[in-house]
């Protein structure tokens, strides 16, 4: 369509601001873990499992945030995603509008699609290349 023509040229400001974005909600899940904060009903001792999926989502988070190694990050985190989909949230019922799973699913396939995408614009990625 003629109209969205134009838009193509932002791809790479759209891209940034999604992985900065998506990153950004990602780091309140392992803040939420390691820290308690915000403050969650869940609170308490991680186990081995939780304690390395809060450090994951806490410095890959900010790692995403910063785009930097952005696209194995990524990677990693789509795996941690995938994983906690099929382990926490599909035993308790088969649809994720059920189960909780909906945001697992979400970050997963962002992150998969940063694999291939990179990082966009704003990244410190774009520096090291230069």
């Amino acid at each position: 369509m003629k109209l969205f023509d134009g838009l193509a040229k932002y791809q790479p400001q759209a891209l940034g601001i999604l992985r900065i974005v998506t990153a950004l909600q990602f780091i309140e899940h392992g803040t939420q873990k390691l820290f308690n904060f915000p403050i969650s009903d869940h609170a308490g001792a991680l186990s081995g499992l939780s304690l390395t999926a809060g450090i994951l989502e806490f410095a890959g988070g900010i790692l995403l945030a910063l785009g930097l190694f952005t696209r194995p990050v990524a990677f990693l985190l789509a795996g941690e995603m995938a994983i906690a989909y099929f382990m926490a949230h599909m035993p308790r019922d088969f649809f994720p509008v059920n189960n909780g799973g909906d945001s697992a699913i979400s970050f997963c396939f962002i992150f998969l699609y940063l694999v291939f995408a990179g990082a966009g614009a704003f990244a410190l990625d774009n520096r090291r290349s230069a």
